[in-house]
């Protein structure tokens, strides 16, 4: 094997470029110059004509090819280079594409060039040959001072790079070595066939068809093939001109290139095969079999083919259908009994011929037609076969309301496991229109007469929401901040159902469902607002529904799983849940007993309708409004993975349209909302370990690591990231939290502690009143201990803690009591009003901000006077600095945290976990 000639390096940035010809193409060689080591010379034209010599580098085409392609990729490359590697790349595309051909070069060499080339490829050639800058094309012509033509000098490149690829047996003269042997070969014998058959780079041909009306029932068109010249995209005749005449503007290669392109087309396309026998290839009778195929994919792969159709002019195309909800059924009398049935929806195709409907007539008419064109309205309409389809089966499964009414929301309706899009009936659109208006449209009701408050603005719009919704028998979930009023919203509702006289089943019993904790606020507030409105307890030993006819039932959710039965047996107005998060869990005994107690409407109230996933957001809005998401499975397939997994803002849009009738979510920080409240401060506090803190941290992530390379199973390996995460936040937290100590010392042990000191000695000398919540009672209990020796009185609320007592500590400390309220996060996150604090401390974080924001809201709300002040502790350098730095950078691994909580983290790799928990320095 021949050793090639090392080169010196070449610079694209620093050196120009130009091609230089030869007989044969492949014997051709590009320049670089100048180059101070280059072992040839270049002779150079200034603009006065004058030369100039430069030392320069002569590669061949096949090694120049390499620094070329690296000249187009280099931002500051030299103009000349940067051109010659367009050229480059431009060769190559029509190499990849087939454009080859065999033929002799001007000195009888057998040679391959590049083409045929289609009109879009000598645009670019002739595009480029434009762009090309002097020096590429600085090189002497023998001695002389003319520059070589742009246009032949680009398309001498383009043969040069086709005739330096491997050589093969596609010639017609492969037989004899002829354009297949390594060795470029002398053959002028075969120049009266390269002259006939190849008459040049720009006489090539291609054709297209032009169907044209036949005047014939059974057979409408015939196919005339046409020619088009790539030299001269504007000329075009007809084939059986070509064949009776020769036309100056075409050579005499025309014909054979004709024949040629039908070969190929005739294999995309079986109809044209006739015209590959006939005398003269002009035109084919096109019969229905063969348009209806046309209509498919021949089209477009003739068309990659580089054939195009042109369809007749006044062969009509815009036969269109649409999916239409609705467009034979009356609108109903009664929305609210036809909105909570099950009476079907008509959902039909529709067909238009351009903005005009087809008549039930032209719809039967083209049904029974089984031909690709029809004639309607005295034209030839072309017809697709899926068209044909649906006019045959114009009837689609009808659809519940609920169902027509996701359709008119979103615009589209799942069918077959595919979206499609929909129309909808006018009354159908008044419907939705009313739904989606915020403000609920018609005559706006004010506040009952019966209620002993003044709503505010906002309140009072969620109060004609709640109306309009329940009016028309739909529900919806009430997911304003924590503090701005749900509960007064609600009663508000119930006394203007009570008061309605247009509706005698208003005033029938509302039941409201919440944690065991809110049972006294819903009857202080029920007393408070509506005086004289009949309120019971639901609850404990003596609970009964006797002699029911109004007013409010208040239970708890644990009561109503174990008696969902007889709850079920009154008939409800209304049914409340309240902090409707707790049946987020769609599968659980609890949530499947309110699904059984049955209501003229669903209310569900929740300052967090999704703390974690979608799914919680459908189990709410399935409950207040069934079948409105569809099945669990469906939602999960058809919304949750398109919007969490695979963040598709389209889908996400078309969700959101869909909820936001059945959702009124208002926020504290909304423009105009509460204006009232005074400023919320929230600060993260960084706490220093102390020394023991250190080494018991170092040492529980040594251990753990240490035994998540012996675990022998996933699960037991997430059970001991769990266990892990917990022991270094109770480390943070206290270390007698962690070592379980009976009679600890507290004192000078924990930096949080250190700093809940300080600042409770702040606070309490200013008079101020202090909510602290940690998620651990066994950390609270510690707390209290170390406090009451201080002397700083404090009392302390978890999840054990009875209904009564909960009632009787929250009244106290509303009082002035006790300066100092521990709290268990779980327990009291929600539904407490504690506006006598004026600071909240979290002595450790929970990993779902909603969570925290809403443990917050007991303090920061409605009838809160004073500037809040909220203090994170945050053991420096530890995971809880790590994870309040992800919540802060929005990083993905925060948003899986956000998400998922701690369940996340055991998905983390070793690595990953490692260092995730490793003690770091503290900034």
């Amino acid at each position: 094997m021949a050793t090639r000639t090392p080169h010196p390096p070449l610079d694209p940035t620093r050196h120009a470029a130009t091609f230089a010809p030869a007989d044969p193409p492949r014997a051709g060689t590009v320049v670089f110059w100048p180059h101070e080591d280059g072992p040839d010379t270049i002779t150079v034209l200034d603009a006065d004509g004058a030369a100039h010599t430069h030392p320069a580098v002569r590669l061949p085409v096949t090694d120049a090819i390499r620094v070329l392609s690296r000249a187009r990729r280099v931002p500051d490359a030299h103009p000349a280079a940067a051109f010659w590697g367009a050229a480059t790349v431009l060769a190559l595309q029509l190499v990849a594409r087939g454009r080859m051909l065999p033929g002799l070069s001007a000195a009888d060499h057998d040679a391959w060039r590049a083409g045929p080339l289609d009109a879009a490829d000598v645009e670019r050639v002739r595009a480029l040959a434009d762009a090309m800058p002097g020096a590429a094309r600085a090189i002497p012509t023998d001695g002389g001072t003319l520059l070589p033509a742009a246009t032949p000098l680009v398309r001498a490149f383009l043969d040069a790079v086709a005739d330096t690829m491997p050589r093969t047996a596609a010639g017609p003269h492969a037989g004899d070595g002829a354009f297949a042997a390594p060795a470029v070969r002398k053959l002028p014998a075969l120049r009266p066939w390269s002259d006939r058959v190849a008459a040049g780079h720009d006489r090539g041909v291609r054709i297209s068809l032009r169907l044209e009306s036949n005047d014939v029932e059974r057979a409408p068109f015939v196919a005339v093939v046409q020619a088009h010249s790539l030299a001269d995209p504007t000329t075009v005749v007809d084939a059986d001109t070509l064949w009776t005449g020769t036309d100056a503007r075409f050579g005499e290669g025309a014909r054979p290139d004709v024949l040629i392109a039908l070969r190929r087309a005739a294999r995309i396309w079986p109809a044209l095969e006739p015209l590959l026998t006939a005398s003269v290839p002009d035109r084919v009778v096109v019969a229905d079999d063969d348009l209806g195929t046309l209509l498919g994919a021949p089209t477009a792969r003739l068309a990659a083919a580089g054939v195009e159709v042109h369809w007749p002019r006044d062969l009509v195309r815009d036969l269109t259908a649409r999916a239409v909800i609705g467009a034979h059924d009356h609108a109903p009398r009664d929305l609210r009994a036809f909105l909570g049935g099950d009476t079907p929806l008509g959902f039909d195709w529709q067909l238009a011929l351009g903005d005009a409907t087809l008549t039930a007539a032209e719809l039967d008419a083209l049904a029974e037609s089984h031909r690709p064109v029809v004639r309607l309205r005295d034209r030839w309409v072309l017809v697709d076969p899926a068209l044909m389809a649906k006019a045959r089966n114009r009837s689609i499964k009808p659809l519940t309301p609920i169902e027509a009414l996701t359709g008119a929301l979103t615009g589209g309706i799942e069918v077959g496991g595919k979206r499609i899009e929909v129309g909808t009936s006018a009354w159908l659109d008044e419907l939705r229109a009313r739904i989606a208006d915020p403000d609920g449209g018609g005559e706006p009701i004010g506040a009952p007469a019966a209620l002993a408050a003044t709503l505010r603005d906002y309140q009072l719009r969620g109060l004609r929401w709640l109306d309009r919704m329940t009016s028309l028998g739909l529900g919806g979930c009430l997911a304003d901040d924590m503090g701005l009023g749900k509960t007064i919203t609600l009663i508000a509702l119930h006394l203007h159902r009570a008061a309605d006289p247009e509706d005698p089943a208003g005033a029938a019993p509302t039941l409201v469902v919440c944690p065991a904790s809110l049972l006294g606020n819903w009857e202080r507030e029920i007393t408070r607002f509506a005086p004289g409105t009949p309120v019971r307890r639901f609850h404990g030993g003596a609970r009964s529904l006797d002699d029911l006819t109004t007013g409010f039932v208040l239970t708890t959710y644990g009561t109503m799983r174990l008696d969902a039965a007889r709850l079920a047996a009154v008939p409800w107005g209304l049914v409340v849940a309240d902090e409707a998060q707790h049946v987020k869990n769609h599968t659980s005994a609890t949530a499947k007993a309110l699904r059984r107690i049955p209501a003229r409407a669903r209310i569900a109230l929740t300052g967090t309708p999704v703390e974690n996933r979608l799914t919680e957001l459908w189990a709410i809005l399935d409950w207040t409004t069934p079948g409105l998401l569809g099945t669990a499975s469906t939602f999960r397939r058809r919304w949750t993975k398109p919007v969490e997994a695979d963040r598709d803002g389209p889908t996400a849009e078309r969700l959101a349209r869909l909820v936001a009738p059945f959702l009124l979510r208002r926020r504290k920080s909304d423009p105009g909302i509460a204006p009232e409240l005074p400023a919320k401060t929230e600060t993260d506090q960084p706490v220093a370990l102390t020394r023991e803190q250190v080494g018991l941290y170092e040492a529980a992530v040594r251990e753990a690591m240490a035994e998540l390379d012996a675990a022998g199973s996933d699960m037991a390996r997430r059970g001991r990231i769990v266990k892990l995460l917990t022991g270094l936040k109770q480390i943070c937290n206290h270390p007698a939290q962690y070592l379980k100590e009976p009679e600890p010392r507290l004192a000078g042990r924990s930096g949080k502690l250190e700093l809940l000191d300080e600042l409770l000695d702040t606070i309490l000398a200013e008079d101020g009143s202090v909510l602290v919540f940690t998620q651990y009672v066994a950390m609270a209990r510690l707390l209290r201990t170390h406090l009451t020796a201080r002397g700083i009185g404090n009392q302390l609320l978890h999840g054990g803690t009875s209904v009564a007592r909960r009632d009787a500590l929250v009244t106290r400390f509303q009082e002035g009591r006790v300066p100092v309220f521990l709290l268990s996060l779980k327990a009291a996150g929600t539904g407490l009003n504690l506006t006598r604090a004026d600071h909240v401390v979290h002595y450790d974080r929970w990993w779902n901000p909603a969570v925290e924001e809403q443990a917050t809201d007991r303090a920061y709300r409605i009838g809160q006077t004073r500037p809040v002040q909220v203090h994170r502790f945050i053991a420096e350098g530890t995971i809880e600095d790590r994870i309040a730095e992800m919540l802060r950078d929005k990083r993905a691994l925060a948003d899986s945290v956000l998400a998922h909580g701690e369940t996340a983290l055991t998905e983390l790799s070793d690595t990953e976990l490692a260092d995730l928990v490793q003690l770091r320095s503290a900034r």
